[in-house]
């Protein structure tokens, strides 16, 4: 993706809301479609624009059929009075068309209908194959420019698909965009696959693998399909994840009954061993700055969540509720830790404070696990069981405030779901 020129926001006041906890008031916005010789693909790309932020939940894009002006020309000032009319806050024009070499190249100005001031705009070239990415890079500056918050549309998630029979469940890794399009599938299905995660740093995941009884934890470039195992390892493994710099690994290693967290470097393959082992301790997840790692361990006789020092010294309770708690995650912001929590009979995807206050359930649903946190740490991604004869995983998102609930479309059953750093 090649950007060519972006226009500074006009300085000073101008529209903006903000994500909270409390009751969102969505940003009317009217989303008109692109402009270009080819009409299907402009429309496309405005309908990608009107998903995403329409999806977020922030903003709510406002029905086509009631605009009073024709955009003609995306450098052109707009009439602003015919978009208030229709009390649209913030508006969206740009153009679409295919370049000489068979590359689309696209606009977009983003205005302020109560100012009259453009708040941001961009010019993008790239190979006709990416066109979606064009519609999920101008939903980002939208969001980032009227919520103050980095997007998060341009981006993909790793994710486990799984078909057949219900006792006889073929596992294969596969990623898609955010919102569900695109999918690909990594392997074959001849080995179990298991709990893939993104790289921070690059288009890399790590995942298990079982080719019979061999747990392994391998790394897998997605640009080249190449794979490489980081190590054979006695036992069973679980829950491999990256650490934010992107040059070491943490893991579960299981030994007699119990498991303990171990740390590996990627360049030295050198391992060290972080908690003791008389317990089974296990999901490790790294705060942003790596500092701190986030476990859930049962050894105070429940599955609770506990955080300790990098080097693993200073282990230390934070969940103090009722019932189990499982999977921790730590935000990518830092501020938040997402969770996995059963609590009679029901299964409860919520969030704390690193210091185990705040606790919030965001969600609640037949086996709901494996949260996930979107690039700018306020959506989370987590995959739910239904029950019966034909019932199988899905992966769902929501957002920080618990209200914007939605089913991400995937072929076929789905589950573990990792999301990517922004492409872009």
């Amino acid at each position: 993706m090649r950007q060519f020129e972006a226009p500074p926001p006009a300085a000073g006041g101008g529209l903006q809301g903000r994500q909270t906890q409390g009751t969102i008031a969505p940003i009317p916005i009217a989303i008109p479609y692109l402009l270009g010789p080819d009409p299907k693909l402009a429309a496309d790309i405005a309908d990608v624009v009107q998903n995403d932020l329409g999806g977020s939940g922030l903003f709510e894009p406002l029905d086509r059929a009631s605009f009073l002006e024709q955009v003609r020309d995306v450098n052109a000032a707009p009439r602003f009075p015919d978009w208030r009319a229709i009390r649209a806050d913030a508006l969206v024009v740009g153009d679409v068309e295919r370049g000489a070499d068979g590359r689309i190249v696209a606009q977009f100005r983003l205005w302020d209908v109560t100012t009259g001031r453009q708040l941001a705009g961009q010019r993008f070239a790239t190979s006709a194959q990416n066109w979606r990415r064009v519609g999920h890079i101008i939903a980002d500056q939208v969001y980032r420019q009227l919520t103050g918050e980095s997007g998060y549309f341009d981006t993909r998630v790793v994710f486990v698909d799984e078909t057949g029979p219900k006792d006889r469940r073929v596992k294969r890794l596969a990623i898609m965009d955010q919102d569900g399009f695109n999918v690909r599938l990594l392997s074959k299905g001849q080995e179990l696959v298991l709990t893939p995660r993104f790289s921070p740093t690059n288009q890399e995941i790590t995942f298990m693998s079982y080719a019979g009884d061999q747990p392994r934890v391998f790394l897998m470039n997605l640009e080249t399909g190449q794979r490489e195992i980081v190590g054979d390892f006695p036992g069973m493994t679980f829950a491999p994840r990256f650490s934010p710099d992107g040059q070491r690994v943490i893991m579960s290693l299981q030994s007699e009954g119990n498991s303990s967290i171990f740390e590996m470097d990627l360049r030295s393959r050198q391992r060290r061993q972080l908690t003791p082992g008389n317990a089974i301790d296990t999901s490790p997840s790294y705060s942003p700055d790596g500092r701190q790692i986030v476990f859930e361990t049962d050894r105070d006789g429940s599955q609770q969540i506990y955080v300790m020092n990098s080097d693993g010294s200073n282990p230390h309770r934070i969940s103090q509720g009722d019932g189990r708690y499982s999977t921790p995650v730590w935000s990518p912001r830092g501020d938040y830790i997402a969770f996995t929590k059963q609590l009679g009979g029901r299964f409860l995807i919520g969030v704390m404070r690193p210091d185990g206050s705040g606790e919030r359930v965001l969600t609640e649903g037949f086996h709901n696990e494996g949260p996930t946190w979107a690039p700018n740490g306020r959506v989370l991604m987590f995959f739910r069981e239904s029950q019966g004869e034909n019932g199988g995983a899905r992966i769902f998102s929501v957002d920080l405030t618990g209200y914007n609930e939605r089913t991400i479309r995937t072929p076929s059953f789905a589950s573990d779901p990792a999301w990517s750093p922004l492409l872009n």
